[in-house]
């Protein structure tokens, strides 16, 4: 068997899937093979599992058992201060929490009202009224929560007006969807894939364009969602507000679905249903509302 060096000690390198927390903890820097050793004399002791052997001796948090949990099941998250990624896409820092919990229910449900294998049901835009409500969030953090679940998943910043979401992931916007749209560059170029969060890509917006409706209008644009649905098990589209452009129907329309976010206690009611009615009409289903309480 194959070793690695690490801690100063040699120790067996394990395939992925077959690796112990121990294992996994000792290659991330987060626990010695002395303590490792420490730990499991009383495991072996007192009948616990290594986690709980582990906290009891005071050697690991357990933050640091659900961080090698997470890498044993092939269910990443990143550790906060090591990514590019804000702090504020939760799902990539903490998907067990209540926030990160409220995500994978969300996404439960999307899986059952939209998403299955067929090329055409796997695209969805995520619309609000206004700046400001969510929407960015929200798309931002249900990508990572497909992800995580091993959906192979593309989020696309659709709103080349304020776009967000390369900021969100410190991907580099220099070119992106305006440059796919206007034929300046290819997909294989423009798609980057987030490091630490197995299966998930984003395409940024790219440079502003005079015309970005426009460009969105031209059958480059479902054709791209077409090519993209043979490559990716789910596509989420960030849009314009829908206040202030005609960008998010069209995109919607192009997709398929779309799920409305408003804010609590900010979003008025009749502009949500003004939004549901304007995309019913326009022949794209509307899979739901996300009221975003954060």
């Amino acid at each position: 068997m194959k070793t690695a060096q690490d801690q100063g000690n040699v120790i067996p390198a394990v395939a992925r899937g077959e690796r112990s927390i121990g294992t996994i903890l000792i290659h991330a820097g987060r626990l010695t093979l002395e303590n490792a050793e420490r730990i499991l004399h009383l495991q072996r002791e007192q009948g616990l599992r290594f986690g709980d052997a582990a906290i009891q001796l005071g050697l690991l948090t357990q933050a640091d058992v659900d961080f090698a949990l997470a890498r044993q099941f092939d269910y990443p998250y990143l550790i906060r201060g090591e990514s590019k990624v804000a702090e504020c896409v939760v799902n990539a820092y903490a998907p067990f929490s209540p926030q990160g919990q409220t995500f994978s229910a969300l996404r439960s449900q999307l899986m059952l009202r939209w998403f299955d294998n067929e090329p055409a049901r796997k695209a969805l835009a995520v619309i609000s009224a206004g700046r400001g409500e969510g929407r960015s969030y929200v798309a931002a953090n249900l990508a990572v929560s497909f992800s995580q679940l091993g959906q192979k998943t593309l989020l696309i910043d659709a709103d080349m007006r304020n776009p967000s979401q390369h900021m969100l992931f410190g991907v580099d916007n220099r070119n992106g969807l305006s440059a796919a749209l206007a034929g300046r560059a290819g997909l294989e170029s423009v798609i980057h894939h987030v490091p630490g969060l197995l299966g998930l890509s984003v395409l940024p917006a790219g440079a502003t364009p005079p015309n970005p409706l426009e460009l969105l209008a031209r059958p480059l644009f479902p054709q791209l969602i077409v090519d993209l649905a043979q490559q990716f098990d789910v596509i989420l589209i960030d849009t314009p507000s829908t206040s202030e452009y005609a960008d998010a129907q069209t995109i919607a329309v192009r997709a398929g679905a779309a799920l409305i976010v408003a804010r609590k206690n900010a979003t008025r009611m009749w502009r949500v249903q003004g939004i549901s009615d304007s995309v019913s009409h326009a022949s794209a289903t509307v899979i739901g509302t996300v009221l975003n309480d954060f």
